[in-house]
């Protein structure tokens, strides 16, 4: 051990790391006190030493098999068996009952590779090594034991899918988009999934191959101004707010519902909430939710109770969801019910004392009395699920390469359905986020509890599985949001700023095989953002694991210099970006606004810090203009003074083409960037400073691709990426 006492002797057992290097590179130390507690969340007693070790050595203590192996393709399918010395081989059986229906079993004397139980190691033994990818469980059983040894047995591809056009090279596009930022005259105040089909169709006509997505999971449809769509109530379900009502099949059947959304009142509402700039999310949330409701009801009459095909498919989409949607489904329905009693109850840490687990009484007497209510909840989530599913399908119709590409938030809201219903694989009394760093001198704390990587083990990856499973439906790529999580995350302990965390390892190797297995069986490629603070140890894990690194220009310096990295050397299993939603716009970008801005809202308390930022900004645009202006992209009326050229629709287009015509698989642009808007979307590190996650896009939809600017960047692009380096 690295340090002879007891706290470090377990920290190091448990992979809390008691040291990091910062952001300036100087190497760190955490409080004694901050893994104290830490160990303390992860269930290790912490009253003294003496009780530490002990508790460390009964977590530690092997099982004579262990609960979970994960072997990739070309591995050899080693089992270690935890037994005494005394134990004869002659008294052990095996039985594998692989995913596929097969059953293979063996002795387990015939298969020994090696024996390390004199050491204190296990007995280890091998199995065929030619098995399927799956979730195989092997049984070993033992002379005169009743019950069998059980362990879930994974194998994998080594790496994740990617489309035949990736295989084979093909630099594809596409926009990234806020999907509620999108404005047409049909849709009720916010982009949804009807908007989300249109853009679909308008840029696979125009020769991309994808639209990014921002996270589209359940929010609070009770509390719709907890708008942020990296703290969700759930990471397995959707929010419920993107239904495009008009088009849910019922709508056409209900008079009721019609009547209601034809009436001047309601028309008028309606105007004034598409015409807003920005998304006015109570007012959607009210006008959806008086509705919705009408048409569950006509679903009822029409479907349920005469036992339809419909109604066979809603049945089946609710007995694939399980338990996780029933927690959803009774979360947002008592949640609606309090809400409507108390519009101060957020979420559920203010929920009365009876309601605030799903494992109480009074929430399963509630579910009881108010079935209507939670099965509402549950053919919204039918709805939502039916609707992005079209929006592939026509992707895919359309001749798209990837088609939807959506975007996994790094955890979940402390106050939403699925803390709520958590039965012990998240951590509730720590939160992630960041060390301090260059940008954030006082670090992050996003609030969000962690999973708990020895539970993980200990259940086989089951809540992990589950949650790639309902983010591969219906996309062709995932992007893993803040994807060095998977390698470790920085835990705070509850109430405690950000700067007393700490470093948690994650059993990454294992976690990216399954991602791999879950990819090709979705046939889902993966992005991961990696940015920030990038570990040596991950780059080459990620790369080895076919998942495509993140590459936003702005960032990509050289180290030598600080010049700008040609996009011609990015990895070609990389996605490219200009922007990003955590970043202003171009324009924004360009003309300081998200300084300025900074400086309005307090910010920058530092004057003499804003100032040496403004001067680092000039110097980054002039880096910029010296790049494209040697690549051959700057165009001849574009000046070459970067304190005196103005980010205009040929500089703009200029940019995107220098990035389109690097080596990076995948080009984002923005749709932002195309309509030369200034506003962001987020201000990172702001609550209510600034209206986040409710901009809207400065025009409709229609009006976008009627715009000759528009179509001719999209066509440059397709030119661009035909021919850029392969």
């Amino acid at each position: 051990m690295k340090d002879n006492n007891a706290l470090m002797q377990v920290a190091e057992m448990a992979n809390i790391s008691n040291r990091y290097i910062s952001a300036w590179g100087d190497e760190a130390h955490v409080q004694d006190e901050t893994i104290r507690h830490l160990l303390g969340c992860l269930g290790y007693d912490t009253s003294s030493d003496d009780a530490l070790l002990k508790s460390a050595e009964k977590k530690h203590k092997k099982d004579v098999l262990e609960p979970v192996l994960v072997i990739r393709d070309g591995e050899a399918v080693e089992v270690p068996l935890y037994l005494g010395v005394s134990a004869r081989e002659s008294e052990f059986n095996w039985r594998l009952e692989t995913e596929q229906g097969e059953v293979l079993e063996g002795y387990l004397q015939s298969q020994i590779v090696r024996d390390e139980r004199a050491e204190g190691g296990p007995l280890v033994f091998a199995l065929p090594s030619n098995l399927a990818w799956g979730y195989h469980t092997l049984l070993i059983t033992r002379k005169r034991r009743k019950a069998p040894y059980s362990m879930t047995l994974i194998i994998t591809p080594s790496a994740c899918y990617k489309q035949p056009a990736l295989e084979q090279h093909k630099k594809l596009w596409g926009p990234s988009v806020q999907l509620y930022t999108l404005r047409t005259q049909h849709n009720w105040g916010m982009g949804d999934f009807g908007d989300l089909k249109q853009l679909v169709a308008d840029i696979a006509s125009r020769g991309g191959d994808f639209v990014g997505l921002n996270p589209i999971h359940s929010l609070f449809p009770a509390n719709p101004e907890g708008a942020s769509p990296y703290s969700p109530s759930s990471r397995r379900w959707l929010n419920i707010l993107y239904i495009d009502v008009s088009s849910v099949p019922e709508f056409a059947l209900s008079a009721e519902a019609q009547q209601k959304v034809g009436s001047p009142d309601f028309q008028q509402r309606l105007q004034k909430v598409r015409e807003e700039h920005w998304v006015n999310y109570s007012e959607v949330a009210a006008m959806k939710m008086s509705v919705l409701p009408l048409l569950f009801a006509e679903f009822k009459t029409r479907h349920l109770d005469k036992n339809s095909d419909r109604a066979a498919a809603f049945l089946s989409f609710v007995e694939q969801g399980g338990d996780s949607l029933l927690h959803q489904a009774a979360f947002d329905a008592l949640h609606a019910q309090l809400h409507a009693e108390d519009s101060n109850v957020w979420g559920w840490p203010v929920f009365p004392e009876k309601y605030r687990r799903f494992d109480l009484a009074a929430v399963q007497k509630f579910i009881e009395d108010n079935q209507d209510s939670v099965h509402l909840y549950m053919y919204l989530q039918w709805i939502a699920d039916t609707q992005i599913s079209e929006v592939q399908t026509l992707a895919e119709e359309k001749g798209m390469a990837v088609g939807l590409y959506r975007d996994l938030a790094v955890g979940v809201s402390d106050a939403g359905s699925e803390t709520w219903a958590d039965e012990g694989i998240l951590v509730q009394d720590a939160s992630i986020g960041a060390p301090p760093d260059i940008l954030g001198p006082l670090g992050q704390n996003w609030g969000l509890p962690p999973l708990n990587p020895q539970v993980l083990e200990q259940t086989a990856y089951r809540a992990y599985i589950n949650l790639l499973r309902s983010n591969m439906k219906h996309c062709g790529s995932l992007r893993i949001d803040h994807v060095l999580g998977l390698l470790r995350l920085w835990w705070i302990p509850k109430g405690e700023n950000a700067s007393k965390g700490a470093y948690v390892y994650y059993p990454v190797r294992d976690m990216l095989a399954i991602l791999a297995l879950e990819s090709h069986r979705h046939q889902c490629s993966v992005i991961g953002e990696d940015l920030g603070t990038v570990p040596d140890e991950i780059v080459e894990l990620l790369r080895d694991a076919g998942v495509h690194s993140y590459k936003v220009f702005f960032f990509e310096t050289s180290k030598e210099d600080g010049g700008f990295i040609s996009p011609a050397h990015y990895a070609d299993q990389s996605m490219a970006a200009l922007c990003t939603h955590d970043m202003p716009t171009l324009r924004g970008f360009w003309h300081c606004d998200d300084l300025k801005m900074g400086r309005e809202i307090g910010l920058y308390p530092d004057e003499e810090q804003l100032e040496t930022l403004f001067a680092d900004r000039l110097k980054c645009k002039q880096g910029i203009l010296d790049s494209v202006a040697w690549h051959g992209f700057l165009p001849a009326g574009v000046g070459r003074d970067a304190s005196l050229v103005p980010m205009d629709s040929y500089l703009s287009e200029a940019l995107q083409l220098h990035v389109a015509a690097g080596s990076s698989a995948l080009l984002s642009v923005q749709l932002e960037d195309w309509l030369e808007m200034d506003k962001p979307v987020n201000i990172p590190g702001t609550v209510n400073e600034y209206p986040n996650w409710r901009r809207k896009l400065s025009m409709n939809l229609d009006e976008i691709f009627t715009r000759e600017d528009v179509n001719r960047i999209a066509s440059k692009l397709s030119e661009v990426r035909a021919t850029a380096c392969k």
